[in-house]
């Protein structure tokens, strides 16, 4: 079984003991300390950090509200109860009889058991191991809530008010774009009823264009576009 589960993960354990732990719920364990909670304390703190640093070197323009913003949604309880969910870590779950017999494993116990999972890689193989799992596990997650495809959508807000106001949609025009092909940015305006909004950069297409629809519907309350910085591409 824990060979299945290693298989799912892309991570082979030197110390089987701690997926064991990290896969026990506290109702499958002998006692407390053998279930998976002092794991999952752990595991909350390495996901933590790993994904502020990253999100600090991968945006270097963005102010700290809309680092929190995008933090708040990949670390999510949520997030890691899918994340859990994706990997299929429930049919790994060691849990005692009550919870095992129960049709549905709840969200709470597979956001644990992913944080867990976290912190048994970090201490079975290092920074460098999990690392290396949360940047494939966690990839997406960060793509989609910095294009704002989770959480703020201005790109739908823009469309609404467009739709409402003049029966028609807003177009984005890409303004240019910079950088060598592994780390380019491209900058985008948006364009409604004639008259083109201020640009935003953003480090891929789907980025700068919720950006630029932030501006568009800034300006259209007569407030300052949030995004008229310039991202520089190394």
């Amino acid at each position: 079984m824990l060979s299945e589960c290693e298989q799912k993960l892309g991570y082979v354990f030197q110390n089987r003991a701690l997926l064991q732990s990290a896969l026990t719920h506290a109702s499958g364990a002998t006692h407390r300390l053998g279930s998976n909670e002092r794991l999952e304390f752990l595991g909350d703190a390495i996901l933590g950090k790993y994904v502020c640093e990253t999100l600090f070197r991968k945006f270097p323009n963005y102010l700290e509200g809309d680092l929190t913003r995008i933090k708040s949604i990949v670390v999510s309880r949520s997030t890691c109860a899918r994340l859990s969910d994706a990997m299929g870590l429930e049919a790994f779950l060691i849990l005692g009889k009550g919870m095992a017999s129960s049709q549905s494993v709840p969200k709470s116990l597979l956001a644990d058991v992913f944080e867990a999972i976290i912190a048994a890689i970090y201490l079975d193989g290092g920074d460098e191991k999990v690392n290396g799992f949360l940047e494939v596990v966690l990839e997406d997650e960060i793509e989609q809530a910095s294009a704002g495809e989770v959480g703020s959508n201005y790109k739908s807000m823009l469309q609404q008010y467009a739709q409402r106001e003049f029966g028609t949609t807003p177009n984005y025009e890409l303004v240019a774009e910079k950088g060598p092909d592994h780390s380019k940015v491209f900058n985008v305006a948006v364009q409604l009823q004639g008259h083109r909004y201020t640009s935003a950069w953003g480090s891929n297409k789907k980025e700068a264009e919720q950006r630029a629809a932030k501006n568009a519907l800034h300006e259209i309350e007569g407030d300052s576009p949030p995004y008229i910085e310039e991202i520089e591409a190394e």
